[in-house]
């Protein structure tokens, strides 16, 4: 059975959510990572989302993978592979605590650079944030129970907000 596209208001533990699993990682990847940043929906202050914290670390250097995949798993996630997403390998917590998505990208991640960009973009545009918020409760009801069509369907609306703030980079 599928899991339902939930689209909840903004809660003001996120940022705090982020911070509680950001120490824990930080701890253990050490100088593997040159940040760690909260980002997606939950990391936009104000804007309704899925109550699902996303957390995408930044390593030094490409071949530092194998060691983080190692330490991470030692903090209790699963590797998961890139999921079909080049530029950022996901990993699953065992413990489902807090409900987090964790990806690790290499210096070069266009991922990365991507969810940086929109999250950034979000935050500095208010209006932009309000029309997304309306766009994922539509699409949630529309799509409850197929979070591909749900992600399908919002993707225009990313693509052009990269646009904006990246340009050409949005596609490279």
């Amino acid at each position: 059975m599928a899991t339902p596209v939930i689209i909840e208001d903004y809660d003001q533990r996120w940022p705090h959510l982020f911070e509680m699993l950001s120490s824990q990682i930080a701890a253990v990847l050490n100088e593997l990572a040159v940040s760690i940043e909260h980002v997606g929906s939950t990391a936009v202050p104000g804007l309704a989302a899925k109550p699902v914290i996303d957390i995408d670390v930044l390593l030094r250097s490409s071949p530092d993978l194998p060691v983080a995949i190692r330490r991470l798993g030692e903090l209790g996630y699963e590797h998961r592979g890139n999921l079909s997403v080049s530029g950022r390998e996901a990993f699953r917590a065992k413990d489902e605590g807090v409900r987090h998505h964790l990806y690790v990208c290499p210096p070069e991640s266009r991922e990365y650079r991507r969810h940086i960009a929109f999250r950034n973009y979000l935050r500095e545009h208010g209006a932009d944030a309000d029309d997304y918020a309306v766009l994922k409760r539509e699409l949630a009801r529309k799509f409850d129970s197929d979070r591909d069509a749900y992600n399908q369907a919002k993707s225009q609306f990313v693509e052009r907000i990269l646009q904006r703030t990246l340009g050409a980079w949005s596609h490279d």
